[in-house]
Formats: structure tokens, C-alpha cells, sequence
């Protein structure tokens, strides 16, 4: 199964920070899109793999790319507000119609994740290089494969609780923090059609997205998110499955 991917980042910090751009030259986006990339088929899928940011036409997310979609990733930090309400509809749209979204880190406070929760996604944070542990709370899961007892992460900024977002249909990782603090980071929701997966790591001075451990669960939760070929709900006007009586003149007691 090949599964299409765009990979979305707003590509501001790896242009405006040295320290950034060293640690992600080709950018956030191009770290995600190889981790992508060197599949060998440990999910049971191919990725074919597009990447696109915030400062292209309609942020690179046109009617036709997002039609050639199954599943987008998406990083955003420092511009949240810069994304066009047009194109987080567009979006949304596609995200009900069956196309997965993997919102990474601070994309919790993006517009299309706080639109898809209803909720603040407001949460605590602290960034001071601390280690953390991910821990695999539900081992059975998809995103979980091939993935040990936890991730441990050796500098990571802090996200802690209460994380405001509706409560997840299935909580695959929770972290610990060095601070001690507790987080649900890896949340996954429904959406209309769609599936959508919150995973916390990723912050931009940090080498997360080079960690192997973390490739891994990107290629688990593209490959989980992608549409699939079961049945459809079906919505509107319908006919019976069983004959019912369609008489109008009927006796009113």
C-alpha cells in the first residue's frame, strides 16, 4: 500500500536561528519527510513523501494538493496565526473526509488541531533540557510497533498537565519529565472520516526528530492515519432496510 504524505512545517525557526539550522539544515519538514522516506516496510507501507510551508502560495495546502492527500503532518510554532482561516477550512474539510493529520508538538496550539478538539489545548511547559521518558501505555497499538517499553528522550522541553483536549479514544504514550511533571503525548481522536494523532516531541533546538525511536513512530502514525477501505458512514435522507408501512392515513388516538 502507498500512502501519500505532506509533510507541513512552517519553516521560520530553521531561518531566523542558527542553532535551528544546524541541527535541521534541509529544515523540521525535511527531517520528517526522510524519516519517511527510509521506510523498509516496517509499517507494511510505502510513503510517497511532499513537503510544504507556511510562506508558499496558500501555504502549500491547495485544493489539489490536499485532494492527492491520505495523511499530513503538520508543525507550527511561532506563526500559528499567519495560517489563512481559508486553508485551515480547506483542511478541516479533508480531515472529516478521511484524511489523517498528525499534529506534532506545539501544532497543539495550531488552528486546525484547536478546531478539530474544540477545546484551548492549553497545557503547562518549561524548556530546560531535561530528560524524558515516553512511556508505551497501550504496547498492542499500531503507533506502538516495534517500539520498546518507552522512548526516553535525553533533552526535551516540558509540556505537563492539564492538558486541555477532549479525552483521547486511545492514549498510546505518556511522558515523564525530569521536572516530574506528567504528560498524555501521544492522543489519538476521530474525526468525522478522519484520524487524527497528537504526539508531543519535537522541539525545534532539539535533535528529537533525528532519533530513531521517534522516526518510528512517525512511519507507525502516518501509516495508521491514512484512510483505509472499510465501510463509510452514511449521512442525509434514507431509505428503510426493512418494508415499513407508509400509510399516512392512520388513526390518531
Amino acid at each position: 500500500m502507498t500512502i501519500s504524505v505532506t509533510v507541513w512545517n512552517e519553516y521560520r525557526h530553521e531561518r531566523e536561528h542558527d542553532e535551528v539550522a544546524e541541527l535541521y539544515p534541509e529544515g523540521i519538514h525535511g527531517a520528517i519527510a526522510d524519516a519517511l522516506r527510509e521506510a523498509d516496510g516496517d509499517t507494511g507501507s510505502e510513503f510517497e513523501v511532499r513537503t510544504a510551508t507556511l510562506d508558499e502560495p496558500e501555504h502549500g495546502l491547495t485544493e489539489d494538493v490536499l485532494a492527492e492527500t491520505d495523511v499530513l503532518t503538520w508543525w507550527g510554532h511561532a506563526a500559528h496565526d499567519e495560517v489563512a482561516d481559508e486553508v485551515v477550512e480547506r483542511v478541516r474539510e479533508h480531515v472529516l473526509d478521511g484524511m489523517g493529520l498528525i499534529a506534532l508538538h506545539s501544532a497543539h496550539y495550531s488552528k486546525i488541531f484547536t478546531a478539530l478538539m474544540g477545546t484551548t489545548c492549553s497545557l503547562k511547559w518549561r524548556e530546560a533540557a531535561e530528560t524524558e521518558r515516553l512511556w508505551v501505555v497501550e504496547p498492542s497499538h499500531p503507533i506502538a510497533a516495534g517500539v520498546d517499553e518507552y522512548i526516553e528522550v535525553p533533552e526535551a522541553e516540558m509540556y505537563g498537565e492539564r492538558f486541555d483536549v477532549p479525552q483521547p479514544e486511545t492514549l498510546v504514550f505518556n511522558s515523564w519529565f525530569e521536572g516530574g511533571e506528567v504528560f498524555r503525548s501521544g492522543c489519538c481522536y476521530t474525526r468525522g472520516e478522519g484520524r487524527v494523532f497528537y504526539f508531543r516531541p519535537g522541539h525545534e533546538t532539539y535533535p528529537v526528530y533525528h532519533q530513531p525511536e521517534i522516526r518510528q513512530v512517525l512511519r507507525n502514525a502516518v501509516a495508521w492515519a491514512a484512510p483505509g477501505e472499510g465501510a463509510s458512514s452514511a449521512t442525509g435522507n434514507s431509505d428503510p432496510v426493512e418494508p415499513i408501512d407508509t400509510d399516512d392515513d392512520r388513526s390518531v388516538h
